[in-house]
């Protein structure tokens, strides 16, 4: 019960009412969230002790949060641009089309992962969460700053 009300309480302060009017603080508390969750997730993967049950819901999670980022890059709000200091490059918005092809593999990803999670078989959700991983990695190739 504990994890669930946290979870509710983290996914509330991740909405656009509490990061303010400031597009760049928003998505910033939920990639946050994004990152607390996919390590979670690695350790257990990693890990001998892995709990199925705990691993699909934090793969429900991250896919409900997986929805809410994206409306938080408005133009202007890249590096350099942004009140706020942010990674975000340029090309998200010169390069729309594959950002946007970007994001949606990660949807559909984090979307597999729930469900192959909610399965309970591990070595495919070892497999899926591996393909996550690889989404993440390729946005963060093109269109973040490190």
């Amino acid at each position: 019960m504990k994890k669930i009300l946290m979870l509710s309480l983290c996914a509330l302060l991740a909405s656009p009412v509490f990061a303010a009017d400031d597009p760049v603080v928003a998505r910033q508390t939920i990639f946050k969230q994004f990152k607390k969750d996919a390590a979670a997730m690695g350790k257990m993967v990693k890990g001998d002790a892995f709990n199925k049950d705990e691993f699909s819901k934090l793969a429900a999670h991250l896919d409900e949060i997986a929805q809410q980022p994206w409306q938080h890059f408005p133009a202007g709000s890249a590096s350099g641009q942004a009140k706020h200091k942010t990674d975000a490059k340029a090309e998200i918005w010169s390069k729309a089309a594959d950002w946007t092809k970007a994001v949606d593999n990660f949807k559909a990803e984090t979307g597999k992962l729930k469900q192959v999670a909610a399965n309970g078989d591990v070595a495919s959700i070892k497999n899926q969460f591996g393909a996550v991983q690889k989404t993440c990695k390729s946005c963060h190739d093109g269109f973040r700053k490190d």
